[in-house]
């Protein structure tokens, strides 16, 4: 009973080091520009080229290198090609832009109250932006949403 634990310890084990030797010589791929992107610029896929990093080469902490992280983003910054993109060199897509016309809304329990606003600062969806009210001229904070609207809370 004891020779068959070792036994299944041993294959574990030679299991486990052969998996971590396949992870250890798989080589990374990587996106970078293939042109100038500049800023203000939607990074497109078409304007990326994919590389395989050589064996041992280690990036960059801190680096967008996966299409998921790259697609459709703004560049915030000239990035270069060839090089990798920093990922405080990009950001999300605006929402709403600042000085666009927008919907401000505030929800407590089952009071709904909306009003038109101006957006003082641009902002992606998840973003916290101030807007003034059209009406009051109240400048508020609120979270941008996906679909355009200002919400705003008790403060």
């Amino acid at each position: 009973m004891v020779w068959r634990s070792i036994c299944m310890l041993a294959l574990v084990t030679a299991i486990a080091m052969a998996a971590w030797a396949g992870a250890a010589m798989a080589q990374e791929i990587v996106f970078i520009p293939n042109r100038v992107i500049y800023p203000g610029e939607t990074i497109t896929m078409d304007a990326l080229k994919e590389v395989t990093l050589k064996p041992g080469k280690i990036i960059p902490p801190a680096v967008a290198i996966a299409p998921i992280e790259l697609d459709g983003k703004i560049a915030v910054r000239t990035l270069l090609p060839g090089r990798y993109i920093q990922a405080n060199g990009i950001r999300e897509p605006w929402v709403v832009e600042r000085g666009a016309s927008v919907q401000m809304i505030f929800v407590s329990g089952g009071l709904t109250i909306s009003a038109a606003a101006i957006t003082l600062q641009p902002g992606a969806a998840g973003d916290f932006v101030k807007v003034r009210n059209v009406d009051s001229g109240k400048v508020l904070t609120g979270t941008v949403m996906a679909d355009g609207s200002i919400r705003v809370s008790a403060s």
